[in-house]
């Protein structure tokens, strides 16, 4: 058995994995983000831990003699999180998550200081990337950063409280702006920018590679032997990558979760960060993949169920799924409640819902909220284009893949065939506990299949037609209003 721990902003969820690649079971506990200022977001590193331990205690309690036989571990995780910790490994302060806005104007200095580095990094640097944040620390929180004694990711300090082991895999890593993703190693210029070092940094590892064995305290805890090995594991979209078999350059998916992000791999480094793509290295080694990211996408479905008192997102949604049709002058949702990255990178863009008039229903809005974050996908489709990707089908995971109506919008919007997967929601979990196969030593090619297929989505071309226009009216929306959100 594999087990695959996947730590998300709104859940840490482990999952039991038989040799077959079946899965045996999976449990969760919800975690909560404080944002004490307008622009934060934290969470403590030690409510993670706990609720890691609150799950693997109900895991093994329904799966006793499958958990038994767990002999590889894999680790999933929300990206760019900044923990940082002290000379005795304990975190000095909340972890500043990737979600979190509050360092644009370090964004700007980082550029200024390393003026080259969007080509050392093929990124642009953002408020949710790691580096800048401890640039923000740096300035604002002196007397903690002159206590920092590493920097590690949300995940790997999972991994620390298993193994006792500092340590980041690449694709994970590459989302900090201190790696250099084409060597795949630390960038010393970048570190000292930030005022750091590698003497900062965690020991860099394959995310199929072991990186530790289990503390046999946490062993004898868990009901396990001291022997069961860790992998190095993933940042979360690739290690949603390996769960639906997107290892191979050329292979891709959609992630409807809270954030929303097109992903495709290389087979060599390709940044485009002139369009806020982002170029990171693959969980796998010798590979690369093209990301771009939306800040909102499923999130804004559960915003507006809320927002229109609706009983719930399948109630809200179920006219649309039983093909009630809507006006080609429904409004024009601009998905951007937490910012966004591709392609605007701006942490002060804001939603909107414009060209409202008295006929438009739940029915219109729920609508148009849909399409937006479908419209902000075909933005990021065409700049992984401008770099150069040749994209024909698409999976689609992460709660959103549940709607039907949402599947097929994608497929119209994208111009792709839309492919939604049998167990395709459990995501990084399950590409986590295949890298704790990888990790004992099984192949690539066994473990790293895609699921069954649940369904194609084909492009319709009178729905396509119906789009167009309004993807163009969508377009256009942004860079007339981008200043207003300056002044509200």
């Amino acid at each position: 058995m594999f087990l695959g721990i996947d730590l998300g902003t709104s859940e840490v969820k482990l999952l039991l994995m038989a040799e077959d690649g079946s899965i045996v079971g999976s449990a969760g506990e919800a975690l909560s983000v404080s944002r004490p200022q307008p622009l934060w977001s934290e969470q403590l590193p030690t409510d993670w831990w706990a609720a890691t331990e609150k799950a693997a205690a109900r895991l093994r309690a329904e799966h006793g003699a499958a958990w038994g036989a767990i002999r590889g571990i894999g680790l999933s995780g929300q990206m760019h999180g900044a923990v940082t910790l002290d000379g005795d490994l304990q975190p000095i302060r909340p972890a500043i998550l990737w979600n979190d806005g509050r360092c644009a104007a370090e964004c700007d200095e980082l550029l200024k200081l390393v003026p080259d580095l969007h080509a050392r990094t093929g990124n642009l640097a953002m408020p949710g990337f790691t580096a800048p944040k401890l640039l923000w620390m740096k300035h604002h929180e002196p007397a903690l950063f002159a206590r920092v004694a590493k920097v590690i990711l949300p995940k790997d300090y999972l991994r620390l409280k298993l193994t006792g082991e500092l340590a980041n895999d690449m694709s994970d890593a590459a989302g900090t702006l201190w790696l250099d993703p084409a060597k795949r190693d630390w960038d010393d210029t970048l570190l000292a920018a930030t005022g750091l070092s590698r003497a900062h940094m965690p020991r860099l590892v394959e995310g199929s590679d072991v990186s530790g064995t289990l503390l046999p305290a946490v062993a004898a805890a868990w009901g396990l032997p001291s022997s069961v090995v860790v992998a190095g594991g993933a940042g979360d979209n690739a290690a949603s990558a390996v769960g639906i078999g997107a290892v191979e350059p050329g292979q891709g998916f959609i992630s409807l979760g809270t954030s929303g992000v097109m992903f495709l791999v290389t087979d060599a480094f390709r940044p485009n960060p002139g369009r806020a793509v982002h170029a990171f290295c693959h969980t796998l080694p010798q590979r690369w993949h093209q990301m771009t990211v939306m800040l909102t996408a499923a999130s804004a479905l559960a915003w507006v169920t809320k927002l229109l008192k609706a009983e719930n997102e399948t109630a809200l949604l179920a006219p649309l799924e039983a093909g009630e049709k809507v006006s080609a002058q429904s409004p024009i949702f601009l998905p951007y409640l937490s910012g966004e990255r591709t392609p605007h990178n701006d942490v002060h863009a804001r939603g909107m819902l414009f060209g409202l008039d008295a006929s438009h229903g739940q029915t219109e809005i729920a609508h148009s909220v849909l399409e937006g974050v479908a419209f902000g996908m075909a933005q990021g489709l065409a700049a992984l284009r401008d770099a150069g990707a040749t994209v024909s089908r698409l999976g689609l995971v992460g709660g959103g893949a549940r709607s039907a109506y949402w599947a097929q919008m994608h497929a119209d919007v994208l111009g792709v065939e839309i492919e939604t997967f049998t167990g395709g929601a459990q995501g990084g979990a399950l590409g986590a506990a295949r890298l704790g196969a990888l990790a004992t030593g099984a192949k690539v090619a066994d473990v790293c299949k895609a699921p069954p297929t649940a369904r194609i989505f084909a492009p319709d071309a009178s729905r396509s037609s119906f789009y167009a226009p309004r993807l163009q009216r969508f377009d256009a929306l942004y860079p007339r209003v981008k200043d207003l959100a300056l002044t509200l």
